[in-house]
């Protein structure tokens, strides 16, 4: 069984997350303040070091003022 981290679509997830994070123009650092975690957390987050879970994402897309639904989109349209 492959390891949840490294499928094909979590580590598409992984891209689109760290996509949006530079579409709005922050570092990692500025997200992990906004945030009120580390850098490194956020640089795990995006390198596969962690795995992300929902209430996280959600937390993340905040931070970012983006919708969670757009990187559920684009991720859905994998499984088509």
């Amino acid at each position: 069984m492959t390891q949840s981290l490294y499928t094909a679509e979590y580590i598409h997830f992984r891209k689109l997350l760290r996509r949006a994070r530079e579409d709005a123009g922050l570092t990692q650092t500025e997200l992990a303040r906004r945030l009120n975690k580390p850098q490194s957390y956020v640089y795990k987050n995006e390198s596969g070091e962690r795995r992300v879970d929902i209430t996280e994402y959600l937390d993340i897309m905040q931070a970012l003022n983006k919708h969670p639904g757009e990187i559920m989109n684009a991720l859905w349209k994998m499984y088509k």
